[in-house]
């Protein structure tokens, strides 16, 4: 997981992305496709067409980080307009990491009483 703190602010760039681009490819995309500053310190998160992977940057300070996650089943929820960021929280960035619907996160089972 990305050792963020709950004040930065995390950008999933719309629509889909070539997912052999490394870190400086997917800056150049954050300064040029989406007008913002990679080393500012926010997460752009990107998808790929298929649907089961992401890939994240993130500038810590020190570095440019580059984070990829695959999912065995299921696809990553992602927003279908084109050409764009949209903003999620800290909390909202977790649920897309799990393969949840982060739009509207609904708890699915709920533990009863044993008795």
């Amino acid at each position: 997981m990305i050792p963020i703190s709950s004040s930065v602010r995390v950008w999933i760039a719309s629509g889909h992305c070539d997912m052999r681009k490394g870190m400086q490819g997917l800056a150049l995309i954050v300064q040029e496709g989406l007008g913002r500053d990679p080393f500012k310190g926010d997460v752009f998160v990107f998808r790929g067409k298929s649907g089961r992977l992401i890939k994240a940057i993130w500038h810590d300070g020190v570095g440019l980080s580059l984070y990829a996650k695959r999912l065995e089943r299921g696809l990553f929820i992602w927003p279908a307009t084109e050409g764009g960021a949209i903003a999620l929280t800290a909390g909202q960035m977790s649920y897309l990491l799990e393969g949840i619907d982060w739009r509207n996160p609904q708890q699915t089972w709920r533990p009863t009483s044993a008795g």
